[in-house]
């Protein structure tokens, strides 16, 4: 049998209430109806006839008749009673009423009427003050509506635990995750996470078998901070230790402390760990902790009172005042550690920070791997092709690209997701949505095939930019109306050249149009913005300028609202100098190289006016390989080998093992493999380039 769920509070009570007026309102409709309406006229031929017994007036407004005993038997008052339903009685009154002007008039009326009726035989009238429901509510009704909305707001403001009571506003919000209802998310579903996995893995064995760890006089540490960028899996990680975890598992945001009451938020701190005391041991997982944990005194008015502060400080106790064998155990994420306050972070509370950064080319595959899984998939889709044109993706991103690529397969109506459909994925999220209908006058379309031809070119014969993937002039987003797409490299260490060759491939742009149409547009904005950027790090943070020397002016933490620069106003004029010299410079580099290859920028401009989207075959086809080619982010992955190696080098090496396999199959090498071995390990060790990458 199913049980019927029990009415809402919130429902009787509005019953209760619709019950009241409906009372309040028939009592005041009774009270008004309850006689036959008559004129003054016809009063005073009942008066003068002797049949009124009594008077009475009331609010000065309306006069209540009363007829004698005798008077009721008359059939002309019986019929008129009887047909309004009344009861004919004489102590059961009035029988009639009638509104006057005024009751002193009226007073004065009925004495004239009387004036010959002696004193002790006059019919008597009493005055009577009466308030209805209108008048009460015109009194009273404000103040009612007052408190009912204010009740009412409580009850919303309030709402949550057992019947929604006040007393219920500094429970903690915490969602609790047992044995009932376990989340179903494991370490499994957690990819390119490894270093992370294995820190929070740490603290879930101890969970389940503290006796390893403290037998050698090892303690758990209170707290482990997740930090990284948005999107990388910080609150995906939590969700695995959920579901790994054996023991209960509290979860709630930095927001569910914050509320509009004093006190509130420390209150369900204080809850928040009276629960996970009893249910020990267990794990707190705070998501977004900034939201509470912030910097303590800052931009706080003099004299006033901050609830997060308060907050925080309860939290603080709460983290320091517990044993450390307690069993209780908080994770928090976040992705501003610069914001939290000092006192947080400290060990003793927080004493593990673990990093997850954007995963690199073998995380991403692996990402892939897990997101592909539930996708139908043609043959051509590799995984490693994909992580190799997806840098700097994180893994909200990579599900965002298999989600689109699902999606417009779908659209084209196709039974499995190949190839061109991830890579249409990929260009809707870094680009924009494709704006093939968008008008563009034929003397804008050529302006930018030029300039996207001139990307192409610069980037083609500069020996340390990124390889070309495609070039395309339809227009995407908002206000791009081309762009090229580059394959970057797993890359973190830059040098001097590789900056400036990347900024004379950003310059190639506005070159080829000054070159070309003598005149340039508005179509380098965000070339001009990278590049500006790029060449005051190159002076003011990198230290990569000879006349500023090997001086470093970032702060890491400095706030944004700072503006006291750490150099005289001289040193200003400086950098702006040879800012502006090194682009100057960059930028008559980019014209001298496409003047020189003005042959190949009009052929592959006049493709990119024909074809709109030209790929690297395309440009290799065109203009010819490329002379710089070493093995792109893909061909390392695939071939396992270093990215740093140039192409060249990898077919020597292949050239080498080939023909040491050959001579060890005739025989000619026997008992030396070891040593060539050991020597061609000698000579990759001394290689510089294997080196800086190590």
């Amino acid at each position: 049998m199913i049980p019927t769920t029990p009415p809402r509070p919130t429902m009787q009570l509005w019953m209760l209430a619709v019950l009241i007026l409906v009372i309040f309102g028939l009592t005041y409709l009774n009270k008004s109806s309850a006689s036959v309406e008559t004129t003054q006229k016809q009063f005073e031929e009942m008066l003068l006839s002797g049949d009124v017994k009594s008077l009475t007036i009331i609010n000065d407004k309306i006069v209540e008749v009363y007829l004698k005993e005798e008077a009721l038997k008359n059939e002309k008052y019986q019929d008129e009673l009887s047909d309004r339903g009344l009861v004919i009685d004489a102590n059961q009154g009035p029988q009639y009423h009638f509104q006057v002007i005024s009751g002193e008039v009226f007073k004065d009326d009925l004495d004239q009427l009387q004036a010959e009726t002696p004193r002790d035989q006059r019919v008597p009238l009493k005055p009577d003050t009466r308030t209805g429901f209108m008048d009460f509510f015109a009194t009273w009704g404000f103040l009612i509506l007052l408190l009912f909305g204010f009740w009412f707001l409580m009850r919303r403001v309030t709402a949550g635990g057992q019947g929604g009571q006040i007393f219920n506003i500094g429970k903690s919000k915490a969602a609790l995750f047992d044995a009932e209802n376990k989340v179903k998310i494991t370490f499994k579903d957690v990819a390119g996470l490894e270093e992370a996995k294995e820190e929070v893995q740490e603290i879930v064995e101890f969970l389940k078998n503290p006796s390893k760890f403290t037998i050698l006089g090892g303690k758990i540490p209170k707290g482990a901070l997740l930090v990284g960028p948005p999107g990388t899996g910080k609150t995906l990680l939590a969700k695995a230790v959920a579901g790994e975890a054996d023991v209960p598992f509290f979860s709630l945001s930095g927001s569910d402390f914050v509320e509009m009451f004093v006190g509130v938020g420390a209150a369900r701190v204080r809850d928040l760990f009276k629960q996970a005391k009893a249910k020990a041991p267990c794990i707190i997982f705070i998501d977004e902790i900034d939201a509470i944990g912030r910097h303590r005194s800052r931009g706080q008015v003099q004299g006033g009172n901050d609830e997060r502060e308060n907050t925080l400080n309860s939290l603080l106790v709460e983290m320091d005042g517990f044993a450390t064998d307690s069993g209780v155990i908080i994770l928090a994420a976040t992705n501003r550690p610069d914001t939290l306050d000092s006192a947080l972070l400290r060990p003793g509370r927080f004493d593990r920070q673990v990093s997850i950064d954007k995963p690199d080319i073998n995380g991403r595959t692996e990402i892939f791997e897990v997101h592909l899984k539930p996708i139908t998939l043609a043959p051509d889709v590799d995984s490693k092709k994909l992580a190799a044109q997806t840098p700097g993706f994180a893994g909200a991103e990579i599900a965002n690209v298999c989600n689109e690529a699902a999606l417009i397969a779908a659209r084209r109506n196709k039974k499995a997701v190949d190839q061109q459909d991830f890579n249409d994925a990929i260009d809707r999220v870094i680009g924009g949505l494709e704006k093939k209908n968008k008008i563009i006058s034929p003397e804008e379309k050529k302006i930018v095939a030029y300039h996207e031809a001139g990307h192409a070119i610069a980037g083609w014969f500069l020996e340390h930019t990124d390889p070309l993937v495609k070039v395309s002039i339809v227009p995407r987003g908002v206000a791009a109306l081309g762009y090229a797409q580059y394959l970057p490299k797993e890359q973190f260490l830059y040098t001097t050249e590789q900056l400036i060759d990347e900024m004379c491939m950003a310059l190639g742009g506005r070159a080829a149009e000054e070159l070309v149409f003598g005149k340039i547009s508005t179509g380098a904005l965000s070339d001009l913005e990278r590049i500006t950027k790029m060449a005051y790090s190159i002076v003011t943070m990198y230290g990569m300028n000879s006349k500023i020397g090997n001086v470093s002016f970032y702060d890491s933490k400095q706030s944004d609202m700072q503006f006291n620069k750490p150099y005289s106003e001289a040193t200003a004029e400086t950098i702006d100098n040879e800012v502006r010299n090194i682009i100057e410079a960059a930028y008559t580099r980019t014209k001298e190289l496409l003047s020189e290859k003005s042959n190949e920028l009009e052929i592959v401009a006049q493709e990119l006016l024909k074809k709109e989207v030209i790929f690297q075959n395309d440009l290799e086809r065109l203009v010819g390989k490329r002379p710089f080619e070493a093995l792109t982010a893909y061909q390392a992955h695939t071939a396992g080998t270093d990215r740093s190696k140039t192409k060249s080098e990898v077919d020597q090496e292949q050239h080498r093992a080939e023909d040491e396999q050959s001579e060890l199959e005739n025989g000619n090498l026997h008992g030396t493999p070891l040593e060539n071995n050991g020597n061609g390990a000698a000579d990759n060790q001394n290689n510089p380039v294997n080196s800086r990458t190590a």
